[in-house]
């Protein structure tokens, strides 16, 4: 996928793009599948709501190896709708994936993601500047009422705000405070939700602030995250680094792969 000037000068200003029903029905549903097979192992790259209960995150299934990994993940990251699309926003062919995540919000009780930047974590895992972007993958149809997440028009363009370490979720984040969120949003155009069927993807910068309300409705609602950085901004050490897979030093630059590359893997074994 080659991005418009136009969509490169959205996001510029917005900080995000959305391309509507970017994976196809029959991608998603070999995606969810995966989602729902790793779900069931015992891993630290999984975190739950409650001890035994459903999983809420899961990390590292777009790598190879490892208890998580997913054929079809490694395939989806690597498609040029998703790597190219991160190549050209970054400016940069020389792409590593500093993490990929699952959320997985369900049904009823799933929890909220308070306002946060991306980049607020990801500077102290030693990444100097913020020449990150994410793209997020609907495997659900997503809508306010089943806990969308919402962006910040263009406060991107502050950088990066000192962040509050929140506990309230299964897993613990750095969040901006309630005072700085309501200065933000009086200045700025009001939240944006993602919302739209699954298949739906969106490209946001590292410093967009966004966050997500709870699942009111029946049903759960997941959502893909690939987290790409510049092989030339890898982390510096820092004291007591995060785990690998949140915190990856696998710094390859990732190789562009086949377009139909998540079909493709449903005939490969996991």
């Amino acid at each position: 996928m080659e991005l418009t000037t136009e969509q490169i000068s959205r996001y510029d200003r917005d900080g995000y793009v959305v391309f509507p029903e970017l994976f196809s029905t029959q991608e998603v549903a070999i995606l969810s599948g995966e989602v729902d097979r790793v779900s069931k192992i015992d891993s630290e790259c999984i975190f739950r709501e409650v001890e035994n209960g459903p999983a809420k995150t899961i990390f590292r299934m777009h790598e190879s190896d490892g208890a998580t990994a997913s054929p079809a993940f490694h395939a989806a990251c690597r498609t040029p709708r998703v790597l190219g699309a991160a190549r050209q926003v970054l400016g940069d062919n020389a792409l590593y994936m500093h993490h990929s995540k699952v959320n997985v919000k369900s049904a009823i009780q799933g929890s909220a993601w308070p306002w946060h930047q991306d980049f607020g974590a990801w500077n102290l895992d030693g990444i100097a500047a913020p020449n990150l972007t994410t793209m997020v993958v609907l495997l659900d149809d997503a809508t306010e009422f089943n806990g969308c997440l919402y962006l910040l028009p263009g406060s991107h363009r502050e950088g990066r705000h000192d962040p509050y370490f929140d506990e309230s979720t299964a897993y613990k984040l750095w969040a901006v405070g309630p005072s700085r969120m309501r200065d933000m949003i009086a200045r700025y155009p009001d939240p944006v939700p993602l919302t739209g069927k699954a298949g739906t993807a969106a490209i946001f910068h590292c410093n967009n602030l966004h966050a997500s309300g709870h699942n009111l409705s029946a049903q759960d609602r997941c959502q893909v995250y690939f987290c790409f950085n510049t092989v030339a901004n890898r982390p510096a050490d820092v004291e007591n680094p995060r785990p690998d897979y949140v915190r990856s030093q696998n710094w390859r630059p990732m190789q562009l792969g086949d377009d139909d590359g998540v079909l493709n893997s449903a005939s490969v074994p996991a």
